[in-house]
């Protein structure tokens, strides 16, 4: 590509989920859109999974929900345990929204198959190209366009672009391009995550597909997804110690002791992948710069309890796409995308941050007579018809839609 061509495509910058709705989003909305990615092709990413109601309503709007649902875990309950004493501490059944929800439940679905789903389906490489092992390098922004640096096997390149929108990550480059900051903290200790083909719920009927189980001591969330096996694969999640050596945690010995510690059985544990990784909590201190935009990880990143990253995300995506959409068509000015960074950024820092912090407190509170008024209160929520929706409908997000729609 020649410097400085100029481009009527959109740049995305980053083809995991987020990055390939927004484009979906903008192209099925008549607005050509290209994707860079710097990995050499789709990355089989054993991170986000779960994929709420109000998301799959979002996804079906651009024709992509019932495809992916037969391809995936449905999950209409999920359950607190009080690990320690081995006790179901309450359940939530998403069934009971049926008059509100129109998916009623969670899909287990690997985000990386999500991505592969729409880029196989919807990318032609004309109005809607999807570039791997492209790197981008740089980005400087003039009046009426952006000019974007791109590194490939067929060497440097610039594209000229009317936006950019930075999907790729919490290391976002194009968040760090556009000097935007990006504020929070993070946590002392790391987290890992195994995967085993050993059936948990077969052997513990307290167990369903989403299961959060709480102690002071080791923490465990615990999920089904369908993985590349007919039987399915169960992630665990666990907290490790506050300098806890990585290395010494990823070792099949020390993997096999941390399962058994969690449920003891005859023989070795099958493990399909282990992986450690860092958690913040983190917002970028805006959502655009010009015209540079942020969605996703690339602006606000959270611990995973609960479920709310990727799924933040994706709605961040539908939102900017129906917007920036409407200012490129003619049918709005500019301003309309400070509206974006509004509504999305209050839900991040009021909702997404408060949640998903007082989640990981309700996992690893250590204080027995405050794990005790946490559990007796799930118990009351779980119990009572309304208190228990108005729990499903803040977990799934749906009141974030909302609250972001308040703002004008």
């Amino acid at each position: 590509m020649p410097a400085h061509e100029k481009d009527a495509r959109v740049a995305v910058v980053g083809a995991g989920p987020v990055g390939m709705v927004c484009a979906l989003a903008l192209n099925q909305s008549d607005i050509p859109v290209i994707v860079f990615e710097q990995e050499a092709g789709p990355v089989k990413d054993q991170r986000a999974a779960t994929i709420h109601p109000p998301t799959l309503d979002q996804l079906d709007t651009l024709g992509v929900t019932r495809k992916i649902v037969p391809l995936g875990l449905v999950s209409a309950k999920y359950r607190f345990h009080d690990r320690a004493r081995h006790a179901v501490v309450a359940e939530f059944d998403l069934g009971r929204m049926k008059d509100e929800f129109r998916f009623p439940f969670v899909l287990q679905y690997e985000q990386y198959k999500l991505s592969a789903v729409i880029a196989g389906e919807y990318a032609n490489g004309a109005d809607f190209d999807v570039c791997f092992a492209h790197c981008v390098t740089g980005i400087a922004q003039s009046a009426d366009h952006v000019d974007i640096d791109v590194v490939s096997q067929a060497g440097p390149q610039r594209l000229r672009a009317p936006y950019v929108i930075g999907c790729d990550g919490g290391r976002s480059t194009v968040r760090k391009l556009a000097g935007i900051a990006f504020d929070g903290f993070t946590y002392p200790e790391k987290f890992i995550k195994i995967a085993t083909t050993f059936d948990f719920a077969a052997a513990n009927p307290n167990l369903v597909y989403r299961n959060y189980l709480s102690d002071p001591d080791e923490w465990c969330n615990l999920f089904k997804v369908r993985g590349e096996s007919p039987q399915g694969l169960w992630r665990a999640i666990f907290p490790l110690r506050i300098g806890e050596d990585e290395n010494a945690a990823l070792s099949p010995d020390r993997t096999e002791a941390r399962l058994q510690k969690f449920f003891p059985k005859q023989g070795r544990y099958e493990v399909e992948y282990v992986n450690v990784y860092g958690v913040s909590q983190r917002v970028a201190s805006t959502f655009r710069n010009g015209r540079i935009l942020l969605a996703g990880d690339a602006a606000h990143v959270n611990n995973p309890i609960g479920g709310m990253g990727m799924n933040g995300g994706i709605h961040d995506a539908i939102n900017l796409a129906e917007k920036l959409a409407r200012v490129m068509k003619g049918e709005a000015g500019e301003e309309l995308l400070n509206l974006y960074d509004l509504q999305r950024r209050r839900v991040a820092v009021e909702y997404v941050q408060v949640q998903t912090i007082a989640n990981k407190r309700l996992m690893e509170e250590g204080d027995p007579a405050v794990r005790d008024a946490n559990f007796a209160e799930l118990r009351r929520t779980a119990e009572n018809t309304e208190a228990a929706k108005r729990y499903m409908r803040r977990a799934a997000l749906f009141d974030t839609l909302q609250t972001a729609n308040a703002v004008t």
